[in-house]
């Protein structure tokens, strides 16, 4: 009882949302994509950038072209 009678003294009072409710699904899907595109372009960046103390890394680095690489990376057929 004392419930209804708080929830009756409570005076309800609708605002109007100043863009309508879709609007604001899709600015979230649009962020979300977003997001997902700059995470997707960083992919495989680990592989593309050695760590300076693996040996084929410093092979690369030093490397200046086919002459150091005719035989090929050992173990990789």
């Amino acid at each position: 009882m004392l419930h209804t009678a708080v929830l009756a003294a409570f005076e309800y009072q609708e605002h109007e949302l100043p863009i309508p409710a879709i609007v604001y699904g899709i600015i979230g899907a649009v962020v979300f994509i977003f997001l997902g595109a700059v995470t997707w372009s960083y992919k495989d960046v680990s592989r593309r950038h050695a760590p300076s103390g693996d040996p084929e890394a410093a092979q690369h680095q030093t490397s200046t072209g086919s002459e150091s690489h005719s035989g090929g990376h050992p173990g990789h057929h």
